[in-house]
């Protein structure tokens, strides 16, 4: 029995995984606002480079990774697949839990996948600086280390509530050379206005891509990257789930269940896509696919399945998908990357085809299961990933009332080293549980 899975550089995929041409039913179009027509290619132009926009309708199974992102992937890619051998033992359960851990990353978190990607082509079209917006940081982070590396300049809108949370992901943003703005900021004419409404708002990774989106459109030779949501966004994730099913068919396994936290959807899709394809094609009927919300925003298991905004000053195109509303500030939880009012296109159809199930947790048994998590395998997970740690720790404990021996796999997305405060404040009995 291994308990760490690993494969060389030569393993590394070359290409990732597109879903689209397996959905068992077309994306609904994203929508011109003003004229509720299907969105043009073009006219998401200003905001992303030409390649970046192909991959976000391509029909191709296969995208191939650029040469020159394979070889920065291999900082820290493939990266370990877990057996999590103590945490079987502390729950006392038959099943098996494996899981992929994306915090060995340089920027601790999946995120550098995707930035990677877009820093390349935004550069290979001439593009010479970035904006965008970030949740807890880890998206900050990996596209300020990625915009480092091909010598872009980057501006980071980072949610306030987590600007005062987080204080050294932002130092990481600024080591590699970004400049950070907590959002709402005096920085943009939105910013401005709904610090006029409310000077205490703690932002929304809504109102902060509205800024970011602003911004970015203000200025010459300056584009707009995001972290989550989009179909090339998740496309880029899917190197995480290649790598973990080569990984499972070393021991011989593959899962009955697959876990993974949703904020946007990225770092779930990531894992879960290239299994899903199994079930999709009708050779893995019986797989479950989980994704897991704080129930502080449960765009999923709450929301409305409609045609919605991206942002809160309606920049964006109107995209199909589980919403809370456009206009909805969560709770300030310290998982900040899931604080997101809307789900992405392609899981949102997932959930409302019944192809996968979504959950809710309270950030306070999350919280109490990333300790137990921690005492047991030796990694504190980040908030968000917490969120697909209860997840799985409750599905291995029905095992063990059922004597079931089934597999799961969840996806570790990233450590929580920077997110100590919040760890503090649980074990002082001070986290409150929204």
């Amino acid at each position: 029995m291994e308990t760490k899975i690993l494969l060389s550089e030569k393993n590394l995929p070359t290409h990732f995984y597109n879903i689209l041409p397996d959905l068992p039913r077309p994306l609904e179009p994203p929508l011109n606002p003003a004229t509720k027509e299907p969105i043009r290619p073009e006219d998401l132009s200003r905001l992303f480079p030409v390649e970046l926009i192909k991959q976000e309708v391509s029909m191709e199974s296969e995208i191939e990774i650029p040469e020159e992102v394979r070889e920065i992937y291999k900082l820290y890619r493939p990266t370990p697949l877990f057996r999590a051998k103590r945490l079987e033992k502390f729950l006392q359960t038959p099943a098996k839990i494996y899981y992929k851990y994306e915090g060995v990353s340089p920027a601790g978190s999946h995120k550098l996948n995707t930035a990677l990607v877009q820093a390349y082509y935004n550069k290979k079209e001439g593009v010479k600086s970035l904006t965008t917006e970030t949740g807890a940081g880890q998206w900050g982070s990996a596209l300020s280390m990625a915009c480092n590396f091909f010598g872009l300049e980057l501006t980071v809108y980072m949610v306030r509530c987590s600007y005062n949370q987080k204080p050294y992901r932002r130092t990481v943003m600024q080591i590699f050379g970004a400049k950070v703005f907590p959002s709402p900021s005096q920085n943009t004419e939105f910013g401005r206005k709904v610090l006029k409404e409310n000077p205490k708002n703690t932002g929304s990774l809504g109102i902060a891509i509205s800024e970011a989106i602003e911004d970015a459109t203000s200025h010459d030779n300056t584009k707009y990257s995001l972290g989550s949501v989009l179909n090339h966004v998740l496309l880029h994730q899917t190197i995480v789930g290649l790598e973990a099913k080569k990984q499972l068919e070393i021991v011989n396994d593959y899962p009955d269940i697959v876990i993974g936290c949703i904020g946007g959807g990225s770092n779930f899709a990531g894992l879960s896509f290239p299994f899903i394809v199994d079930k999709l094609r009708g050779e893995k009927k019986d797989l479950r696919a989980i994704a897991v919300e704080p129930t502080a925003c449960p765009s999923v298991t709450q929301g409305k399945y409609e045609y919605d905004f991206g942002d809160t000053a309606e920049k964006t195109p109107l995209l199909k998908m589980y919403t809370l509303g456009h206009k909805f500030i969560p709770s300030p939880i310290h998982a900040g990357g899931l604080r997101y009012h809307g789900k992405a296109p392609i899981i949102s159809l997932l959930c409302h085809e019944g192809i996968m199930e979504a959950r809710a947790y309270s950030q306070a048994s999350v919280f109490k299961g990333a300790v137990d998590f921690a005492r047991c395998e030796g990694i504190i997970p980040a908030p968000e990933s917490s969120y697909a740690i209860k997840a799985t720790m409750d599905e291995a404990l029905k095992c063990r009332e059922e004597g079931a021996k089934k597999i799961i796999l969840f996806n570790l997305s990233g450590h929580g080293l920077l997110d100590l405060a919040g760890y503090e404040k649980y074990l002082n009995g001070e986290l409150a549980d929204i």
